[in-house]
């Protein structure tokens, strides 16, 4: 099962990150220490926009349990007048009239007493779709933390590729020296000159286009982790969080992937909404109570004093077969939701299966690149040594020593994609998250906004994720047209 970490206050989420980019930042040189993945994903949990801007959804979805929580609470209000009346009347003998001033004031109260269960079905409504959000918050994280474990093993890889390419430039820099110096003294022809310059020329290339794919790479991971990167150690591939077999991995997603947990929600919601609607044709009954005060001048009443309480009850009869329709469709909508848990089920051992797939052909490949690997080496020394002695030719060297490369290069991307797979299959079952791979020690808890905004009665100010009280006045409008810079 997945761990939860109490944010506290909020405030604190952050600071277990906080440390290791302060320690980061305050090194400098050859004095920095590598960064590790862990280090990349605590940073991207941090600082991605996209997390902060599913946490704010989230947050908007809280407020949801607050609304349906009012229809519990009494509704109080407040009216006065004030005007100016001008009265003439004419008798048959004389005539009278006069200006006076009518004005007055009244407060009254409605509680509501019953209705039809719909308040409470509607908080159980937003209580479920409250908890869906929190599931598809969880979603976004681990797709955010899935794109940083790549553009990490990407910026490794494309690091590694780089470095071979050097070594193998040098290597035909050094073979087209000594192909030169041989041609000078008559050892070798014009022909073994150019092939050695047509191989370093197409060495250089390739170069060129290795350091522009690293260039490519580090510009993703900046923008997925929050920071340019630096020195970053190799991040391997083994992990406990990793299930031992294939159904091991389909039993856990089938219970926490939260594609499925927020599909298990909207069900639940939506049976719900259809009880909620249903309530509308039951009776429903309310408390009102009025005191006013009427302050009229005339010849007859200066001042009336009226208080009152009454009970209502409404009996709907026959709604015109809205409310009926409302609550067909909603029925058909819970049948929807039901459906939807077994598809997102089916894509989470799919979305398992080929995940664990992928890793295994990777791993596979990787003891396949080793053995390769090997045996290039070996075949170029041979290929090198006989070469010296006149049975082999210098462009079965050049190609031996490309042949070991090419090796070298596909062994990068196959421990590239063995991490990726990695992080892929532990993200379908459901347990990609900083906490459980121990990267931070507070997360952001969203069970704190959300037992602070259920229950409140009064107020419009609003908290963020990290903990700050954002003020609103409300005889001040604070919307401005200009972007948020």
């Amino acid at each position: 099962m997945r761990r939860r970490v109490d944010g506290g206050s909020g405030r604190a989420w952050k600071g277990g990150v906080l440390a290791v980019f302060a320690m980061l930042a305050a090194q400098s040189g050859t004095s920095v220490r590598a960064e590790t993945l862990l280090d990349a994903l605590a940073s991207t949990y941090q600082y991605n926009p996209q997390l902060d801007a599913e946490r704010a959804r989230l947050r908007a979805v809280d407020e949801e349990v607050a609304r349906a929580n009012s229809g519990y609470r009494p509704q109080i209000g407040f009216g006065a007048d004030v005007g100016r009346e001008d009265t003439r009347v004419r008798p048959s003998f004389g005539g009278s009239g006069g200006t006076t001033t009518p004005r007055g004031y009244a407060v009254n109260l409605v509680q509501p007493v019953f209705r039809g269960f719909q308040v409470t079905n509607a908080v159980n409504e937003a209580e479920s779709a409250v908890r869906a959000g929190r599931e598809t918050l969880r979603s976004v994280e681990q797709q955010v933390l899935q794109e940083a474990v790549s553009a990490f093993a990407d910026v490794v890889a494309a690091q590694a590729v780089v470095r071979l390419r050097e070594d193998g430039l040098e290597f035909f820099n050094q073979e087209l020296k000594a192909t030169k110096d041989r041609f000078t003294v008559g050892e070798v022809t014009r022909t073994d000159v150019a092939q050695a310059e047509a191989r370093r020329a197409l060495a250089v290339g390739d170069l060129d286009a290795s350091r522009a794919n690293l260039k490519s790479a580090r510009a993703r991971f900046e923008q997925v982790v929050g920071h340019a990167p630096q020195r970053l150690s190799d991040p391997g591939w083994k992990t406990r969080l990793l299930p031992n077999s294939l159904n091991e991995a389909i039993a856990i997603s089938s219970r926490e992937n939260p594609e499925v947990v927020a599909a298990l929600y909207r069900e639940q919601g939506a049976r719900f909404t259809v009880d909620r609607i249903r309530g509308e044709l039951l009776p429903s009954a309310e408390l009102e109570a009025v005191y006013s005060e009427r302050f009229d001048p005339s010849t007859s009443t200066d001042e009336i004093n009226t208080a009152s309480v009454v009970g209502r009850v409404n009996v709907p009869i026959y709604t015109g077969g809205e409310v009926e329709a409302r609550v067909r469709q909603a029925k058909h909508t819970h049948i929807s939701r039901i459906q939807e848990i077994e598809q997102a089920r089916a894509q989470a051992q799919s979305a398992v299966a080929q995940a664990w797939a992928q890793l295994q052909g990777a791993k596979a490949q990787h003891e396949s690149d080793k053995a390769q690997i090997e045996a290039n080496r070996t075949a170029l020394n041979g290929v090198r040594e006989e070469e010296k002695v006149g049975q082999r030719t210098l462009l079965d060297v050049l190609n031996a020593r490309q042949e070991l490369l090419v090796s070298e290069i596909q062994s990068e991307a196959t421990k590239r994609n063995i991490i990726v797979a990695t992080y892929a299959v532990i993200a379908a079952i459901g347990r990609l998250n900083v906490a459980e791979l121990g990267a931070v020690s507070t997360v952001y808890d969203p069970v704190i906004h959300a037992d602070e905004v259920r229950r409140k009665w009064f107020g419009i100010d609003i908290t963020h994720d990290d903990g700050r009280l954002e003020h609103h006045d409300l005889w001040k409008a604070d919307v401005t047209h200009e972007p948020v810079k």
